[in-house]
C-alpha cells in the first residue's frame, strides 16, 4: 500500500475527550508501526482540533479514534466536521465501548469502520486499515 501512495502509509491515533484510557490506542499504534505504517500517536486528551491539525500537518492518509467515555458520538462528529472544515478527505476508523447503535449512527456519520472490545485480533485490524485506506485512495486516483 505504502508504494501505492508513494510514501509510507501514515495513520494518526487520537484520543479526544476526558478519557484517560490509552492501552486501546497504544496497542493498535505499536501494531500498525510493526505493519509498517508511519503512525502519529500523541497520547489521550486530545481536542478534535489538535487531532484535525495533527492529520493535516502529518498527511495522513487514515484517522483512527479511540474513546472509552462514552462520548464518542458528539466527539466523533466534531472530527468529522473539522476534517471536512480543513478539506480533509481521509477515511474515520473508531475504537472504544461503542454499543451496536452507536456504531451505526457512527458509520452513517462516516466512520469507515467501528472496533470494540471484542475485536482484538489486531492483525486483522491492522488489513482492514490497509483496505480502507486503499479503497479511499481508489477513489482519488
Amino acid at each position: 500500500m505504502s508504494r501505492k501512495l508513494g510514501r509510507r502509509l501514515k495513520f494518526v491515533v487520537g484520543k479526544p475527550g476526558l478519557d484517560g484510557h490509552s492501552n486501546g490506542a497504544e496497542q493498535i499504534a505499536v501494531r500498525a508501526r510493526d505493519a509498517g505504517m508511519d503512525v502519529t500517536y500523541e497520547g489521550f486528551r486530545l481536542t478534535p482540533a489538535e487531532i484535525v491539525e495533527a492529520a493535516r500537518e502529518q498527511g495522513a492518509h487514515v484517522v483512527g479514534l479511540s474513546i472509552l467515555s462514552g462520548s464518542h458520538v458528539p466527539l466523533v462528529a466534531d472530527v468529522i466536521a473539522r476534517m471536512k472544515t480543513a478539506g480533509l478527505d481521509v477515511p474515520v476508523v473508531v475504537g472504544g465501548i461503542i454499543p451496536p447503535e452507536d456504531a451505526q449512527a457512527l458509520q452513517r456519520a462516516g466512520v469507515a469502520a467501528v472496533y470494540t472490545p471484542k475485536d482484538f485480533e489486531l492483525n486483522r485490524i491492522m488489513a482492514d486499515i490497509v483496505r480502507i485506506v486503499d479503497d479511499s485512495a481508489e477513489k482519488v486516483i
